[in-house]
């Protein structure tokens, strides 16, 4: 099956190169307006995103007309099939592909435990564990459940469950919750399922649990694999994906964050990028060893994310590799009276980081708002966590597989057509 879609992916990918030179041949000279046309509107839609008031206004009007102005013309040179064929066969070709790069871990078979509990959520994700009947599911595989009800202490929780003769520990819930409940387990040497009845449920996902298998998920205790994976902390506090400083914790601490999450970022991003939000005051060593002292956002996470890629982009390859992920974007700073963007980004694995500050910082820990106070001691806590999975779950990232670039996904995708396996460094099965 992956040689076949492989095979495919390569096809629809020389497919759509090939209507793509087609199109610029024939379309010439209009078609010099095209890259013209695209670099206004992603130009005018950012500076329409990163400013305020008569620079927002003239931004988002550059884009807009920009845009309708790029497809206009791509209506009037009569070419929209061919068009249409090009950006079909492009979308197929990364479908494929990411079938292709599909992986799936061989986790060894462990004995089930003989008192597991399960704690949910009740208004998590929805109400996605009443809406799966998990508390039924769970009890029918010999789970003891105990609900999560609004005013309850998690932690409490936990520790009544495993006072009461609890042998391994699983969660349904957001990945707030599901750090808390992962850290008892860490310290008391349980094994722990992650089930994915929150809202995003990302750590479920760079687990290699399926999010549309909730009731499944519960299978981990009953013919599970166990693998070791890394916990984070950041002082003290254990998370299981990131801590973000910056814009996004700026926004989550705003009333009507939950409501509006998009407008609410939106609102942030000019006062984040402009120099002046709190997240001026962070100070922190760079990967050069130099002192750094300003970010308009910056992102720690347990293990490395992908960022930029097609294919597993938001998704963290290994959740073992003992390593934070370091990412610290610039703000806008003042050159000559002219706002520009400075540097770009930065990102770097570290397997301890310190960030100091002037005062309480502001941060979004697994998407949750907290407040910090300095200095922010970040480190990784290796092969922590034992972790059960459900053999018919992949147990691992989907983008444990993916090619790093363009080249080296053809590269890979031609390996696989002829037979062979892809050999990039994410192969391996996790530790």
């Amino acid at each position: 099956m992956k040689r076949a879609t492989a095979i495919a992916s390569l096809a629809l990918t020389a497919t759509a190169a090939a209507i793509a030179v087609g199109l610029a041949v024939a379309a010439f000279p209009l078609g010099i307006l095209v890259p013209i046309l695209l670099v206004l509107t992603v130009t005018g839609l950012g500076t329409g995103l990163l400013h305020r008031g008569v620079h927002r206004v003239v931004g988002l009007t550059i884009g807009v007309v920009s845009l309708i102005g790029l497809l206009a013309l791509i209506f009037a040179e009569g070419r929209l099939l061919e068009n249409t064929v090009m950006v079909a066969a492009a979308v197929a070709a990364l479908v494929a592909a990411r079938r292709a790069f599909t992986a799936r871990a061989k986790l060894p078979a462990t004995s089930p435990p003989r008192h597991p509990t399960l704690i949910y959520n009740p208004l998590s994700g929805g109400g996605a564990a009443e809406r799966e009947s998990l508390p039924q599911e769970a009890r029918t595989r010999g789970y003891e459940v105990v609900a999560l009800r609004p005013g309850d202490d998690l932690r409490r929780l936990v520790r009544a469950a495993v006072e009461g003769g609890a042998d391994a520990l699983a969660m349904a819930g957001g990945d707030g919750s599901q750090a808390i409940v992962a850290a008892a387990a860490a310290e008391l040497d349980l094994p722990y399922a992650c089930i994915p009845a929150g809202t995003r449920n990302h750590f479920a996902l760079d687990l290699g649990v399926d999010r549309n298998d909730v009731a499944g998920a519960l299978d981990a205790f009953v013919d599970g694999g166990e693998r070791l994976v890394d916990l984070a902390e950041v002082n003290g506090r254990v998370f299981v994906n990131n801590v973000s400083l910056g814009l996004y914790a700026d926004a989550v601490q705003r009333s009507g964050y939950r409501e509006a999450k998009i407008r609410t970022l939106i609102d942030v991003l000019p006062d984040a990028l402009a120099g002046d939000a709190e997240s001026m005051q962070l100070r922190w060593t760079g990967p050069d060893g130099k002192e750094r002292h300003a970010a308009a956002a910056m992102l720690v996470s347990n293990n490395a994310y992908r960022l930029g890629s097609l294919i597993g982009a938001g998704t963290r390859p290994r959740v073992d590799r003992g390593t934070l992920g370091l990412v610290a974007v610039a703000p806008v700073t003042d050159i000559d009276g002219d706002r520009r963007m400075r540097a770009g980004w930065e990102e770097w694995s570290a397997p301890v980081l310190r960030v100091d500050a002037n005062g309480p910082v502001a941060a979004g820990i697994d998407g949750e708002a907290a407040v910090l106070e300095p200095p922010l001691e970040f480190r990784i806590r290796p092969r922590a966590l034992r972790v059960r999975i459900a053999h018919r779950h992949p147990g691992t990232s989907p983008s444990a597989r993916v090619p790093q670039g363009f080249g080296d996904g053809l590269r890979s995708l031609a390996m696989i057509a002829a037979g062979a396996e892809n050999q990039t460094h994410d192969e391996k099965e996790p530790r």
